[in-house]
This record gives structure tokens, C-alpha cells and sequence, in this order.
């Protein structure tokens, strides 16, 4: 049992690297493509809105499928769309195939992240100790061995739909290797009577919700970091840009770091100090690099920023997975997909507010979040048994 369960873990490291490896070639290749389409940034902003668009609507629609089916029968079939999706992008030749080929990666991405998540919790559940944040570490270690792999492949002159279509190959034997390895799923159950009819459904908690909103806000500030952390160091101290390049790797070193250590801190101090500390810590970093003029004192508050917010989020999704084995892959969707609005609307909120601040400043809405979040740590205390809320209505007679 200690080696199928060994084994189990292993599968789902190699599914999230997947999901990171197969995101970050799509992301490599993006100027690529833009110059082969023939579009300017902004088009090419609001079609990205439709891979995210693709992924929430994914997240929703896999989480209650994994419910009913098993993640050990999800998690390989999403890793297959996904897979199979990156090479889209690749064989664009338009504008309009490159939004569609957006939308159907959005989609496979969105299923692959909420599926494997759910397994993750069953894996978790199992070992009875943290071992979700490694999880989201290892993501991160994708997306590094896509950007050294799209590296080397554009510098021997691979073609965009070359590339991504080995990748795609290889994506796919790699769903179909992992799957034999995974935990038989203890949640694949039947409809509850009634549910999914017009006469029942089954209601979200109402503390999965909140679970939700402080998912949203914490990755808000992550989306903040991705997208406006190298930008401040060039707008506002004037930094040059290799210099300026080093307030992201900060961050994201210190985030992949933090999330490998994490699990153990989670097991010794428990959930609720990990977000609680954990967010503080990120309040902290971010309100010392925005109002800091010194370059290397800047880099030092993005790095404690991204080692605060590292194991934030783990957290919120186990938790998610563990308030209902019934009903985990639903719950895991919720939080996810509402954790991936806020992550696309980083710079959708911070982009309008710069027009009436500095963008320093603006950094003090992600700080705010952060305070909330520490503040609304308890919400991760275990739920009493029962609390499983749900809504049947009966006809009358």
C-alpha cells in the first residue's frame, strides 16, 4: 500500500509539472505567434481573455464530472485535452483560429488544473499530513523547464507549430503513463436523489464561497506580481532591465521555494498560521517594495512578497477538498475558478488605478487583500460534520 500510494504522489507531481511545462510553451512562444498572426498587443490582450474565459468554464465543468467519475478517470483525460489543445496555437493562421485555439486550450487547461487539484486533496487525505503546497511547487518547476526547453528550441529555429506539436506527443504519452498510478477515486459516487434534477440540486457552503473570495484575493496579488513587478522597477526607480528583471525571478524564486517548504511548516503550525503568517509576511514585502526608492531593498520585499503568498493558496484548496469528499472536484472549481478571475484581473484592476496614482501605489490594494486574507485565516478551521448544506425542493402533493 506504502508504494501504490508512494507512486500515487509521484503521478500527480508528473500531472501538475505537465500542466506548468505545457502552459509555460504556450506563454514562450507567445511573440512568435503574435508576429506570425499578424497582431498587435492589444488584440492579442483580449484574446487572452478567452483562454481565461476557456479555463473557468473548464474548472466548472470538470470539478463536478471528477465527483461522479473519479479523478483517477478525469485527471489522465484532461492531461490528454490539454495536451492536445497546446498545439492549436501553433497552426493558427488568423486571428480568429488563434481565439479558438485560445478558448480550447483555456478549456483543456481549466479541466487539467481543477482535476488534478481533487487528486491532490485524495492524495492528501490519505497521507493525513500537508502535502498539497509541493504539489504547486512543482507546477512552478514546469514552467522553468518549459522556458529552458522553448529556449533552446527557438534558438535551433523550431517553427511555433513544430515545437508545440512535439510537445503535444509528448504531453500525451505522458497523460497515459501517469494514469495507471493513480489513487482509485473514494469520491466517484452516484446522484444524490434529486440532484441534478429540476426537483433537487446540491448547494455550494457557504464557507467554500468565502473559501473563494480569499482565493480571489490572493491571487490577485500573485497576478499583481506577475505582471507589474518587473514594470515598477522600470517605471518608477528607473531601474535597467536586466535589473528590473529580477524583481519576477525574486518573487517567483522565492514563491517555488516557499511552497516546497511549506507542507512541513503546515504539518507542525497547522493551515490557519500558514495563511494567517503567510499573508502578513506578503503585506509586509509588498508595502516595502512599493514604498521603498532602493533598488535592492525593492528586490528584497518582492522576494519576502512571493515567500509570504507561497503556501496561501495550497491551503485554500485543500481546504476546499476536504470540507466534502462527496462533493471535493465541485468545491476545488469554485475556488480555483473564482482564484483564476482574480489572477486575470491583476492587471485589469491595477492598469485604470494608475491613471490616478502612481503605480507604486497602487500596490497597497494587493497589501490590502493580504490583510484581509490573514485576518479571515480561521475560515480554514475544520467545518463541523453536517455542515454539508443542501437544497432539495418537493413538489407538493
Amino acid at each position: 500500500m506504502e508504494r501504490h500510494l508512494r507512486a500515487a504522489r509521484l503521478a500527480t507531481f508528473a500531472y501538475f509539472i505537465l500542466n506548468g511545462f505545457l502552459m509555460g510553451m504556450w506563454i514562450v512562444h507567445i511573440p512568435s505567434l503574435e508576429q506570425r498572426v499578424g497582431i498587435g498587443h492589444a488584440t492579442l490582450g483580449w484574446l487572452l481573455l478567452l483562454l481565461g474565459a476557456g479555463a473557468f468554464a473548464g474548472m466548472q465543468a470538470v470539478g463536478p464530472l471528477t465527483d461522479r467519475f473519479g479523478a483517477r478517470t478525469v485527471v489522465p483525460l484532461s492531461a490528454a485535452l490539454c495536451s492536445a489543445t497546446v498545439a492549436l496555437p501553433g497552426m493558427a493562421g488568423n486571428v480568429w483560429t488563434l481565439g479558438a485555439a485560445l478558448l480550447a486550450l483555456g478549456v483543456g487547461n481549466g479541466c487539467l488544473d481543477v482535476s488534478m487539484n481533487a487528486h491532490a486533496v485524495q492524495v492528501e487525505r490519505v497521507y493525513a499530513r500537508p502535502v498539497m503546497s509541493a504539489f504547486h511547487a512543482t507546477f512552478s518547476i514546469g514552467g522553468v523547464l518549459a522556458a529552458l526547453v522553448g529556449a533552446r528550441t527557438l534558438s535551433w529555429g523550431w517553427s511555433p507549430a513544430s515545437t508545440l506539436l512535439a510537445v503535444a506527443a509528448l504531453g500525451l504519452a505522458a497523460s497515459v503513463l501517469a494514469a495507471p498510478s493513480l489513487l482509485r477515486s473514494d469520491g466517484a459516487h452516484a446522484p444524490e436523489p434529486g440532484a441534478g434534477s429540476p426537483k433537487g440540486r446540491r448547494r455550494t457552503p457557504r464557507h467554500i464561497w468565502m473559501l473563494a473570495v480569499l482565493a480571489l484575493m490572493i491571487m490577485l496579488c500573485e497576478g499583481v506580481a506577475n505582471d507589474w513587478s518587473t514594470l515598477h522597477l522600470r517605471r518608477v526607480l528607473d531601474a535597467p532591465p536586466a535589473t528590473a528583471a529580477l524583481a519576477y525571478g525574486a518573487f517567483a524564486t522565492a514563491m517555488t521555494v516557499g511552497r516546497l517548504l511549506a507542507d512541513r511548516l503546515a504539518e507542525r503550525f497547522g493551515s490557519v498560521a500558514i495563511l494567517r503568517y503567510g499573508a502578513s509576511t506578503a503585506a509586509l514585502g509588498l508595502a516595502v517594495a512599493a514604498l521603498s526608492g532602493w533598488v535592492p531593498l525593492v528586490l528584497i520585499g518582492w522576494a519576502v512578497f512571493g515567500a509570504g503568498l507561497s503556501g496561501c493558496v495550497p491551503q485554500l484548496f485543500s481546504a476546499a477538498g476536504h470540507a466534502d469528499q462527496d462533493a471535493a472536484g465541485a468545491n476545488v472549481s469554485r475556488v480555483a475558478g473564482l482564484g483564476y478571475l482574480g489572477m486575470l484581473a491583476g492587471p485589469a484592476v491595477i492598469g485604470p488605478l494608475t491613471q490616478f496614482v502612481p503605480l507604486n501605489i497602487t500596490f497597497l490594494l494587493p497589501v490590502t487583500f493580504c490583510v484581509v486574507a490573514a485576518c479571515a485565516a480561521g475560515i480554514l478551521q475544520p467545518q463541523p460534520s453536517g455542515r454539508v448544506e443542501v437544497e432539495v425542493e418537493v413538489e407538493t402533493v
